[in-house]
C-alpha cells in the first residue's frame, strides 16, 4: 500500500493557473485577516509548497504518496477522497463509559487493552474502521493542501503533521472519522513541527479531536478561519454537542487561534497544558456559538492570552486556574489597557452573550511571555464585529 502514518508504528496534471490564483488569494485574504506571521518571533511566513509542483491526485493512492514524499508540493484537491473503507475495518472491543438518559446515543470507547476501558466497565464486540484509528495521512514538509470550491476534501481519515515544517491546509473538508468511538481518530494532528498553517477548513463528527498536538513541540502554528461543526450523533454529553474539539500537549508549543467558528461544541475548546515544558496560546477574535459545556480549560505550564473572542450562549467559558494554567482574559477597559507595556498596543476585550461569566483571570506574566513579534504585531478586530467576520469568513469556499 502507498506510504502512510500506520498508528502504533511511530510515537496528476499541472495547473499553474490555479497555482497563481491561489496564492494571489492566500496573500490577500492573509493580510485583510490581519495575520501578519505565523507565530513565529519574526520569522518569515509559512508558504508551504509555494514554488513546488503543482498536482492534482485523481485517487486515494495518489494523494497519499503527494502527501508523504519530499517533494515541495502545492496538492489541489477537486473532490472529496473517501478513505472510510480504504484499509478495511477491525473487530475489536469497546466500553460504554457514559449514559444519556434523554434519547440520546454517547459514544463507546475502543479498548485495545492499554487502559482505555476502566476495569469495571463491560466490554463489547464492535467493528470500525482501520482509517482513523490505525492509520492516518502522513504529510510531508514544504506541503500545500488546497481545495477548489467548496465540496473537496478527505472522509474517514485525518493528517498527521509529525516532525516537519512548512505545512498549509487550507480550505478542505475533513470529516466523519469513526464518530462513534472514542480514539476512533483526530481530524489534524501536529506534533514535532513548525509553520503549520490550518485555515478555511471545515472539520466535522470525528471520534476524537479536531486539532490536537502531540508531546513534542507544535512552534509556529496557527489555526485560523475554519469552522468546527461539533454536532454529532454521538455526544458524551448528551445534548447533541462534540467534546473532543481542541487538545494542546506539546511542550514549547506557540499557537495562534483566530477567527475560528466554533459550533456545538461541549468541551476542550481547548484544553491546553498538563505536560511537561510550557504551551503558548493566543487566542483571539474567535466566535463561540452554542457551547453546552465548557470552552477555555487552562492545565498546568499553560500561558493563555484571550482577547477579542465573542461567547455566545456558552455554559462555561473557563474552567478557571485550578489546575495551574496561566491566562489573561481581557474583561474590561483596565484589562485591555494593561497589555500596552508588555504588547506595546491595547487588547480587545472579550464579549460574553447569553453565556456564564468568568472571574479575574490576569496574570501579567502570559503578557511577558506572549511578547513576542507574532502577537505584539497583531491587531484584533473589535469584538463586536467578530460574529459577522466569522460567519462569513469562516470555512470552505471563502479565500
Amino acid at each position: 500500500m502507498p506510504q502512510n502514518i500506520k498508528h502504533g508504528d511511530h510515537n496528476a496534471g499541472d495547473h499553474h493557473n490555479f497555482q497563481d490564483n491561489y496564492y494571489n488569494h492566500k496573500n490577500h485574504h492573509y493580510h485583510r485577516a490581519g495575520i501578519h506571521d505565523i507565530w513565529g518571533q519574526g520569522n518569515p511566513s509559512t508558504t508551504g509548497g509555494a514554488g513546488g509542483v503543482t498536482v492534482t491526485p485523481t485517487t486515494e493512492a495518489q494523494l497519499i504518496t503527494y502527501l508523504s514524499d519530499s517533494t515541495t508540493r502545492i496538492i489541489v484537491l477537486n473532490k472529496i477522497f473517501d478513505f472510510t473503507n480504504y484499509y478495511g475495518t477491525a473487530n475489536g472491543k469497546a466500553c460504554k463509559p457514559w449514559t444519556c438518559t434523554n434519547g440520546v446515543t454517547p459514544q463507546m470507547t475502543i479498548d485495545t487493552g492499554k487502559g482505555e476501558c476502566a476495569s469495571n466497565l463491560t466490554l463489547y464486540d464492535v467493528t470500525y474502521n482501520k482509517a482513523g484509528h490505525d492509520y492516518s495521512l502522513k504529510v510531508g514538509s514544504n506541503k500545500s493542501i488546497v481545495g477548489q470550491g467548496s465540496s473537496a476534501g478527505i472522509k474517514g481519515i485525518g493528517l498527521a503533521i509529525s516532525g516537519v515544517s512548512n505545512v498549509i491546509v487550507q480550505n478542505i473538508q475533513i470529516t466523519d472519522i469513526n464518530a462513534a468511538y472514542v480514539w476512533g481518530g483526530d481530524a489534524i494532528l501536529i506534533t514535532g513541527s513548525s509553520k503549520v498553517w490550518i485555515d478555511h477548513n471545515y472539520i466535522a463528527r470525528t471520534g476524537r479531536q479536531f486539532i490536537v498536538t502531540g508531546f513534542d513541540p507544535a512552534i509556529q502554528v496557527t489555526i485560523s478561519n475554519n469552522y468546527f461543526d461539533g454536532r454529532t450523533s454521538y455526544s458524551v454529553s448528551c445534548n447533541g454537542d462534540h467534546y473532543w474539539a481542541f487538545l494542546h500537549a506539546g511542550s514549547a508549543d506557540t499557537i495562534t487561534m483566530m477567527q475560528n467558528y466554533i459550533y456545538r461544541t461541549s468541551g476542550r475548546g481547548p484544553h491546553v497544558g498538563g505536560i511537561s515544558g510550557y504551551s503558548y496560546l493566543h487566542l483571539v477574535n474567535n466566535y463561540y456559538d452554542t457551547v453546552g459545556g465548557h470552552a477555555i480549560d487552562a492545565a498546568a505550564r499553560s500561558y493563555i492570552l484571550a482577547e477579542g473572542n465573542y461567547f455566545k450562549s456558552v455554559s462555561q467559558v473557563d474552567t478557571g486556574s485550578g489546575n495551574g494554567g496561566l491566562e489573561y482574559f481581557v474583561q474590561t477597559v483596565a484589562d485591555a489597557g494593561a497589555c500596552s507595556s508588555s504588547l506595546g498596543r491595547v487588547c480587545e476585550w472579550n464579549r460574553l452573550e447569553s453565556s456564564g461569566t468568568v472571574a479575574s483571570r490576569l496574570d501579567t506574566s502570559v503578557l511577558t511571555s506572549l511578547a513576542q513579534t507574532a502577537v505584539k504585531s497583531l491587531k484584533p478586530m473589535g469584538v463586536a464585529d467578530v460574529p459577522a467576520f466569522v460567519l462569513a469568513n469562516a470555512g470552505v469556499g471563502k479565500i
